[in-house]
């Protein structure tokens, strides 16, 4: 899912219809009243100034521009344009320094130092410093208000920071755990300065805080003090709230906006071949799970679960659900980490031996409801596929969908059967995330004690071919007994104007190439 990580949550009010119709109407005059001059064919070189309005998928009345609590895909564009963290997984996933120069363990891992790089402000003209990135960490791991980053930085001793100098402090953790640097690295867990309010938002990032308004749109100028010298390049950037798949697709083509998120997999061919228009498709471990919640029946029974993993027809439902933009996945997730288990045998459909386990179980005909919702390009179409399959085991499914506001109000990690979506993460941060009994988004209700310990045990393993064992049998585990079905890692699709250039794919997932706005300029 995302918490996104990764990507959390998405949201909807009744009122939303109309503030969207308005806002297009909106983005269309802001678009007019700017408008993108002919795209020059004898140079790409970068071309400052201008308006770019950005289509995303979903948000609402609950949206957030809090820099420690992104939900939903408008959440984490927002997220990128205005903070940043002190590292973060690349475009192409390598681990890159960003605010840090360096982050570095003693030989124990249980104390991180971090340096900062010299000569960053904020937005308001404060130069960062160690004592900003002190109360950054001590704001998201606030047991009284969590941010989403606090389940990766839950070992941290919240007496154990220590400033060392100006731009260098020191971070104290519970027990050795020698990925540390990772669970910093993520977007979610940007640095702001002391005193923030989400309010008055402040940050390093590329633009800087001018509108917001939740479910319709946020509008942020150029930081023009931004330490990236020469970035951004655009003027402004609006980041505009598009629920419905059909009106996002249908401001990009009329030309209400300059780039959208999560294109419709059945539309990126028909995009990708529009005048004008391009289409940005990256190959990513991002994946669409169905969540069974091992707590409750039908799916408290092991057996159950390992029978509708055998009902996938994978490569049928990339096909039909994903328009084949992706790859056939094993019911595990973080298959960009060196640990991920790349030899446990791949699950294929097996409808007889699905039958065998749900009769040997109790459960033979079983009836369940799979409860769905679009929130992100594929999941709907994948329910549909699955109850099809599910029939050839006997297996009736019917699919409940409802609006996102719904799917992730009250009821949302209570659901027993439904789905969700995720970015790309190392499996020790997506563990964090989602597989622990104190993970912000545990939705399986996976609740293991020998798996627990097999966590606990490989993040304070030093040694890197000892950790790696650890984690195989962790995700042996998880292969074997846990309440997800993770059938593909899906291509990330998004959409942009052929009169603009400068994003490029991203592994991780996020949408526009890690929503990398600051280096989007004029062609």
């Amino acid at each position: 899912m995302w918490s996104e990580d990764d990507i959390r949550r998405l949201s909807a009010n009744a009122g939303l219809t109309r503030r969207l119709v308005l806002g297009a109407g909106a983005a269309g005059v802001l678009a007019a009243g700017l408008p993108f001059p002919a795209a020059d064919a004898a140079t790409t070189a970068p071309r400052k100034g201008g308006r770019l309005l950005v289509g995303c998928a979903g948000g609402g009345a609950k949206d957030t521009i809090d820099a420690h609590n992104p939900v939903s895909f408008p959440d984490i564009a927002r997220c990128f344009a205005l903070y940043e963290p002190l590292a973060i997984r690349n475009a192409d996933y390598a681990f890159e320094m960003v605010l840090a120069e360096s982050i570095t363990a003693n030989s124990t891992a249980d104390v991180w130092t971090v340096r900062l790089k010299p000569g960053i402000t904020f937005h308001d003209g404060k130069t960062l410093t160690a004592d900003d990135a002190i109360f950054s960490i001590q704001r998201i791991i606030n047991p009284k208000a969590p941010g989403a980053g606090a389940a990766g930085l839950s070992n941290v001793d919240p007496q154990g920071f220590k400033k060392l100098d100006a731009r260098t402090f020191s971070i104290r953790l519970k027990v050795p755990f020698a990925t540390f640097d990772t669970q910093l690295g993520q977007y979610g867990n940007s640095i702001v300065p002391v005193g923030y309010d989400p309010r008055k938002p402040v940050g390093t990032g590329p633009f800087r805080f001018g509108s917001f308004h939740p479910g319709d749109r946020s509008v942020f100028p150029a930081n023009r003090n931004y330490w990236q010298h020469g970035l951004p390049y655009m003027d402004e950037l609006v980041i505009i709230d598009f629920p419905d798949d059909t009106a996002r697709i249908n401001a990009l083509m009329g030309g209400q906006v300059h780039a959208i998120d999560n294109v419709p997999f059945t539309q990126a061919r028909p995009l990708g071949m529009a005048p004008g228009l391009k289409t940005l498709v990256a190959k990513t471990g991002a994946w669409l799970p169905f969540t069974m919640r091992v707590d409750l029946a039908p799916f408290n029974d092991v057996r159950v679960r390992q029978a509708m993993r055998l009902v996938v027809d994978r490569p049928q439902m990339i096909a039909q659900a994903l328009a084949g933009e992706g790859v056939v996945a094993n019911d595990m997730y973080s298959p960009f980490d060196p640990a991920y288990a790349s030899d446990l045998p791949q699950r294929h459909q097996d409808l007889d031996q699905a039958k065998s386990l749900l009769k040997a179980a109790g459960h033979a005909g079983l009836q369940v409801e799979l409860v769905t919702s679009d929130v992100a390009a594929g999941i709907v179409e994948a329910a549909q596929v699955l109850a099809e399959q599910a029939k050839g085991a006997g297996i009736g499914i019917k699919v409940r969908k409802v609006d996102s506001g719904v799917f992730y109000g009250s009821q949302y990690l209570k659901w027993p059967f439904a789905q969700d979506f995720w970015f790309t993460r190392d499996y020790l941060s997506q563990v964090a995330n989602c597989a622990l009994p104190n993970s912000p988004y545990n939705e399986t209700h996976w609740n293991s004690p020998k798996f627990q310990a097999l966590i606990a045990e490989a993040r304070k393993t030093l040694d890197t071919k000892k950790r790696y064992a650890i984690l195989h049998d962790a995700q042996k585990m998880e292969y074997e007994s846990g309440g997800y079905i993770i059938w593909s890692f899906r291509n990330q699709i998004d959409a942009y104007s052929a009169k603009i250039a400068g994003f490029v794919p991203a592994k991780t997932g996020t949408p526009l190439g890690n929503y990398g706005f600051a280096k989007v300029h004029l062609v």
